[in-house]
C-alpha cells in the first residue's frame, strides 16, 4: 500500500503564527509586522512543512552566504528580501541559524478595495524560490529598511482613519523598490544570465531535434525552469530583461524556427510537420505560424517555388 505524503500544516490566521512564535497579538487581524533581532525569535518552531493564508515580505540582514543562489553568484552583501504567496508552501529547513531582519505578512483582504488588490499580481517575484531571492546593496539595504520602520513606527502609534491608507502605501512603495532592485540584479548578473539564455537555447534544440515533442508535445514554460533549476516566474522575468520576450515568447520564437526549416527543406505536409513539432491539432500549429509570420504554412512553403 502506497503511503500518502504529510499534508503541509495550514496558518489560518496571524494569531495562530504569533502564540506560535511566542509573540504578542497581532496589532491588525490582517497584518503583521515583525522585526527580529538575532535569536529574539526562534523560527524552528516552524513545522517541517506548513503553507499560510498571507503574503510575506522579508528582509533578512545576513542573507548573502546563507541561501546559495542556484548560479552560485553574488551581487552584494546587503542582506537579501525573499516573497512568497499566500498557499506556497514552506519548509522549516529553508531557515537559517540568523533570522535578524523584518517579517511582513498580510492577508489579500488588507489589500480589498485598493488598485493594489489587482496590481500585486503583477509583481512576479512572487513565485520565485528562496535560491532567487533579491540581494541588495548597502544604499538599497537602506532603502528597503527605512520603509519597514516607517510602517513600523505607523502600526506603533495610534491607529485612526488614515492608518489603511498609510500603510498600503508603504507596501507598495516596499514592492515598487523590490521591483526596481530585481531589475537592477538581473543587469549585474547578466553574463551568468547570458549562459542561463544559451543553456535554454541548447535545450530547445536538443527537444525539438531529437523529436521529443513528437511524444511530449510542444515544450512548457516549467520544462525549460525545471531542466535550468529555475523557478519559471524568474525564468520568464530573467528573459524579459535580457531580450524583451517571456520564456512562452522563446519557445514559440523556437517553435517557428524549426517549422521553417522544415517546410522548406522537406517534402512532409504541414499536418506532419505540426505533430512533429508536438501540436495535437494542425490547426493551432497553421494559426500560431501566420501569427508570428504573416504567412500561413502552405503560403510560406509556396513562396520557395
Amino acid at each position: 500500500m502506497k503511503r500518502e505524503g504529510k499534508v503541509p500544516h495550514r496558518f489560518r490566521s496571524l494569531t495562530e503564527i504569533h502564540r506560535l512564535l511566542g509573540l504578542p497579538e497581532p496589532v491588525h487581524p490582517l497584518l503583521s509586522l515583525v522585526e527580529n533581532k538575532g535569536d529574539e525569535i526562534d523560527l524552528r518552531k516552524f513545522p517541517d512543512s506548513f503553507t499560510h493564508d498571507f503574503y510575506k515580505i522579508s528582509y533578512k540582514q545576513n542573507l548573502s552566504g546563507r541561501f546559495k543562489y542556484g548560479q552560485g553568484y553574488y551581487d552584494f552583501d546587503g542582506g537579501g528580501m525573499l516573497f512568497k504567496a499566500p498557499n506556497q508552501v514552506s519548509a522549516g529547513g529553508e531557515n537559517n541559524n540568523d533570522h535578524t531582519g523584518f517579517t511582513l505578512l498580510f492577508h489579500p483582504d488588507f489589500l480589498a478595495g485598493y488598485p493594489l488588490a489587482k496590481k500585486i499580481r503583477q509583481y512576479g517575484f512572487f513565485s520565485y524560490s528562496v535560491n532567487e531571492a533579491l540581494h541588495l546593496s548597502e544604499k538599497e539595504r537602506s532603502t528597503i529598511v527605512s520603509v519597514f520602520m516607517n510602517m513600523q513606527e505607523e502600526l506603533q502609534g495610534r491607529l485612526d482613519d488614515f492608518s489603511h491608507d498609510i500603510i498600503i502605501s508603504h507596501i507598495e512603495t516596499l514592492l515598487n523598490y523590490s521591483n526596481r532592485f530585481y531589475r537592477r540584479q538581473f543587469i549585474t548578473r547578466k553574463a551568468v544570465n547570458n549562459d542561463l539564455l544559451q543553456r535554454m537555447e541548447e535545450i530547445l534544440d536538443t527537444y525539438f531535434n531529437d523529436e521529443q515533442s513528437l511524444n511530449r508535445g510542444i515544450p512548457t514554460v516549467q520544462f525549460l525552469a525545471d531542466s535550468l533549476s529555475v523557478s519559471p516566474g524568474y525564468l520568464s522575468d530573467m528573459l524579459r530583461s535580457l531580450t524583451g520576450q517571456n520564456a512562452q515568447q522563446h519557445i514559440h520564437n523556437k517553435l517557428i524556427e524549426k517549422a521553417k526549416e522544415k517546410i522548406s527543406t522537406t517534402n512532409l505536409t504541414i499536418s506532419e510537420i505540426a505533430y512533429q513539432l508536438g501540436f495535437e491539432h494542425p490547426s493551432s500549429f497553421t494559426k500560431l505560424f501566420k501569427t508570428k509570420t504573416n504567412l500561413s504554412p502552405v503560403e510560406y512553403r509556396q513562396s520557395f517555388n
